[in-house]
This record gives C-alpha cells, structure tokens and sequence, in this order.
C-alpha cells in the first residue's frame, strides 16, 4: 500500500487546525506566553535574526546570539511546538494505545518505547484503553485529531472491529501493532513468540508430571488466546496428554472482571475430572489466578500446579515463587519505536511492512515444581 507524503501532511494539518483551536479554547496554551516577535520587539532586532539565533544558527554572531538566548531564557521562552508542527507537517508526538499502563509488562514496553523516542526529540501520549474497544476508539480519534506522527497499538480485549485502524492506515498514518495484533492490516508488527512460549511451558509442567492441564487465556479474539492455545495444543498432541474443551477457559475482559475470573476459577478446581495444573496465558491472568488461589486455600503446587506468561519483576518473591513465561517487553517496545520512527522521517512512501517476533523464555520456579509426585 502507498503512503503519499502529501496526503499525510494535509490530514496533519487539517486536524491540527482543529486541535489548536481546542488548546486555545480550553485554555492550555497560553496566549499571552512570549513569542519571536516579542523578543524581536524588546531586543529591537529582526525576527529573523532572533529565530536563527534560537536556532543556533551560524549566520548570528556570538555576541548577538548569546544576547538572543539570554534574553529568552529569562523570559522563559518555549518553542511554539504545535506551530512548528504545522509548518513543517510534523509535530514530533507519537501516541501509544495500551490495555492498562499499570501491568508490568506494558510498563516496560512503555519504557522501550520512550528510550528510543525520546532520545530522537520524540514526545510521547500515553493512553490505554482498559480492554474497552469503546473506551479504545474514543482514545484513538482524539490522538488522531491531535496530529499525532504516528501510533504504536496493542489491541483492547474486546476489540473485534478494526475498520477504525484501517481508515488511518488508509489516510497514511505511520502505525505499528505490538503484541495485540490486526493481522489484517498492512503495517509493522512486534510481537513475541507466543506460540513456542506456550508450547515450551506445556512440555515443562508435563517434565514434572502434570499431566491434565487446564487453559486460562484472554479474550478469544486477540491474537495473542489464539498463538498460545496452538502452542499449547501441539505439545498436548505430541505429549500424547488428556485434552478437554472444559479445560480450556476464556475471560473476555482480559481478568479485569473480579466476577468473570472468580467463576473461570471456581469451575476448573470443581470439576469431577479436574485438572492437575493451571497454564495462564497474559500477565494479568497469572497473577490474578494465584491470588484466587491461595484465598481458596488451594495448596500450589501440592493441589494443583501453576506456571503463566507473566513479566512481573519480582515473581520470585510471591509464594510460592511464579513459574513464568517472560517475553522481552523493553526490546519489544524499543524495536517497534525504531520502525515507526524509520517510517514517519522516511523520504519515500514505505510499502514493505513486517512481522517480527521476538524470542520467550522460560523460568521455573516452585508454582510448577514436581512436588505432587
């Protein structure tokens, strides 16, 4: 698909248009703040002269620069960025959509993220959408009419409708998903290996006897359920291990419903055939299973084993200590930062897109050891 330069900037700049007046509206940028011309006025100086001096351009002497810049820096002068922005059809912001900024391992994604943009000069809106795809739509028009360079995304739960993404992608808005992926759409993508992470925790609880395991993933739709219950039904296959539908368990807010994890939770240790072991397939889910766990007096690992894809830091100190799948989150973060900032200061309309995927591994700690046997 091709990006025409002219078609991204004039969407920028009529959108731009409208958020300045907002910011002006509400009162967010001050209109009385000390401009160019102000200094040019008080200085009795060109306003040429004094924008190239703020610059740091050669063509200034150092006697009048350094007076220049004094004189700013007194006056507290700041760069109309949004002004800049409509100039130069860039306004140096990229915005980033998260599920909820407080999990560990969008936290650290963040961090990837903001360690490459920052150090380009890169401002970064920090959103996230709770797993709401209201919530989530509602985010991404308003950063789209902030003139934003571009978008990094990982999808809300309960997001199945992605005809919002696919008209900003069709306009020429640079954007990369991460981790919670659309397929569909014809971008850069950064995830990790959610398939073979699975796959290796399969084959590591059925190492130390488990031998019915139970699935507790997010919502059916995204991605992310889908490549670790393949992986996990491939070692299940090779493994020669007790499969059932009723061990495999769905929570479509992503375990942000107390009430939908307390019944996931409840129906798997009361079943008749009960499973041995508890395989957690997000960050949120891990967690929140142990503690459900542990306030229903299920003994880990003596009554049940439990491992979960999980960047918690300090997973070793829980009790028990978390077995876990670790993905590289700061890599993830950082790589999809370089690509989305490659494509926005690209002089050429960019027609190539990737998926890359990142490796997992695996920690074993005692929620999974053999103790059972």
């Amino acid at each position: 698909m091709f990006r025409y330069e002219y078609l991204r900037n004039r969407c920028r700049k009529r959108a731009h248009k409208e958020y300045l007046r907002k910011q002006i509206r509400f009162g967010f940028m001050k209109l009385g703040a000390i401009t160019i011309k102000d200094i040019a006025k008080a200085l009795e100086l060109s306003a040429s002269t004094v924008s190239r001096a703020l610059r740091d351009s050669h063509e200034i002497g150092a006697e009048t620069k350094k007076r220049i810049q004094d004189y700013a820096a007194a006056n507290n002068y700041r760069p109309n960025l949004a002004a800049l922005s409509l100039r130069k059809g860039r306004s140096k912001s990229i915005g980033i959509v998260l599920s909820n900024v407080a999990n560990n391992f969008f936290s650290q994604i963040i961090d990837g993220i903001e360690s490459i943009a920052n150090s380009k000069g890169y401002n970064v809106i920090i959103t996230q959408s709770k797993d709401s795809a209201e919530r989530e739509k509602m985010i991404i028009n308003d950063l789209s009419a902030r003139s934003i360079d571009g978008l990094i995304v990982s999808l809300a739960a309960e997001t199945t409708d992605y005809s919002v993404f696919e008209e900003l992608n069709n306009e020429g808005l640079p954007m990369v998903f991460i981790d919670r992926i659309a397929e569909s759409i014809e971008t850069h993508k950064v995830v990790a290996d959610n398939f073979a992470g699975a796959y290796e925790a399969v084959r590591h609880l059925a190492g130390n006897g488990y031998k019915k395991i139970a699935l507790i993933a997010n919502n059916r739709n995204l991605s992310i359920s889908k490549e670790r219950i393949e992986g996990c039904v491939k070692a299940f296959d090779e493994l020669g291990l007790e499969q059932s539908s009723d061990w495999v368990r769905f929570c479509a807010a992503g375990g942000s419903d107390r009430g939908e994890m307390e019944n996931v939770v409840s129906a798997l240790l009361s079943m008749e055939n009960r499973p041995d072991a508890i395989l957690t397939l997000s960050d949120t889910l891990s967690l929140k299973t142990l503690r459900m766990l542990k306030n229903k007096n299920t003994a880990i690992p003596d009554d049940i084993g439990l491992m979960g894809f999980s960047n918690f830091n300090n997973a070793d100190l829980l009790e028990p200590a978390l077995s876990v799948i670790y993905q590289p989150s700061f890599e993830m973060g950082s790589l999809a930062a370089k690509l989305l900032l490659s494509e926005i200061e690209s002089k050429r309309p960019v027609t190539k897109f990737e998926k890359h995927i990142l490796k997992t591994r695996i920690v074993t700690r005692k929620s999974s050891a053999a103790s059972h046997l």
